[in-house]
């Protein structure tokens, strides 16, 4: 496996500090966000340390020179909007930019891109998997025709009463992943897999590892820790921030020697990149530097 961290964390930074950073702290790969540039709808969006619109030959020589000058590799191009948002035109400058990154990924020899399905928040899950259908079999065949492999996150993208009552991504659980490789069955057609979300859902965050090793493209290490007291007031219907927050690992509730193990059981050899999404870490670029090097310090003793 190779231990990476996702680049969203390191806004301010440049491409080439980003990767900077990743050597200095021991990382051996980044997945790089490639947000269109401008102003952020949200935490941890927005960010574009490669600019996709404006890549020719020459930058993608200078990023490749850059990384191997470094001995760092990209893991993945990461984007993740909402694809089957209502709003068309929303919707479809979302799925040109999806379209812009694996055309960018191809440029680079980078083989994989991650993102989110995108769901109507109003509508159910059969009706959603409608606008699915309609909106990712020509994003898959796309992806197949230029040799980049999708990998899907599997974050609900509901936290507060704005995304309410269903989220913003539909790909959150084992039957959703089921439905949705079985209609659109493809070898490029994977998961970028998120054990914390699992886990604060109350559900069991290893025994899909196994039924998806096939479809595990990507791995993001966070972790995450359930208030038992607040879940206790709230209940599983409340607002998912009311009774649980994003953690470095090892500093939540996720078992990561178990889950590591699973990982090796599997025979799993990809990217495991850290998404530091802790709150307690945000103040500063130090703070933010900071958690990737706790970070890493406890994920060494399982990832080599």
């Amino acid at each position: 496996m190779n231990l990476g961290f996702v680049s969203a964390i390191l806004p301010d930074l440049s491409f080439e500090e980003v990767i900077d950073c990743a050597a200095d702290t021991g990382y051996s790969c980044v997945e790089i966000c490639c947000w269109p540039l401008g102003k952020a709808e949200r935490r941890y969006a927005g960010v574009t340390h490669i600019d996709v619109e404006t890549l020719d030959e020459q930058k993608a020589d200078h990023i490749n020179r850059y990384l191997v000058q470094k001995n760092i590799t990209i893991s993945a191009l990461g984007y993740y909007p909402n694809p089957l948002d209502p709003d068309k035109e929303k919707s479809a400058f979302y799925i040109s930019h999806i379209r812009k990154l694996i055309l960018a990924a191809k440029k680079l020899g980078i083989n994989k891109v991650n993102t989110f399905i995108g769901r109507d928040q109003h509508k159910t899950v059969d009706e959603n998997f409608e606008l699915f259908l309609k909106t990712w079999k020509p994003l898959i065949k796309f992806a197949e025709e230029h040799g980049v492999m999708i990998g899907i996150e599997n974050c609900p993208m509901l936290f507060t009463a704005s995304e309410w009552p269903g989220g913003h991504n539909l790909a959150t659980t084992p039957v959703i992943w089921r439905r949705m490789f079985n209609e659109i069955q493809s070898d490029y057609f994977g998961l970028n897999y998120d054990p914390s979300h699992l886990m604060w859902m109350q559900m069991d965050y290893i025994k899909p590892l196994y039924e998806f090793k096939n479809k595990l493209f990507h791995v993001h290490l966070k972790d995450a820790r359930v208030y038992r007291e607040k879940l206790d007031e709230v209940g599983i219907l409340a607002t998912p921030l009311e009774f649980h927050s994003p953690k470095l690992p090892g500093l939540g509730d996720i078992n990561w020697a178990k889950f590591i193990s699973s990982l090796n059981d599997i025979r799993y050899n990809g990217p495991v990149c850290v998404e530091v999404e802790d709150k307690s870490f945000e103040n500063s670029l130090e703070d933010r530097k900071k958690a990737l090097v706790l970070s890493r310090r406890y994920l060494i003793q399982y990832v080599i």
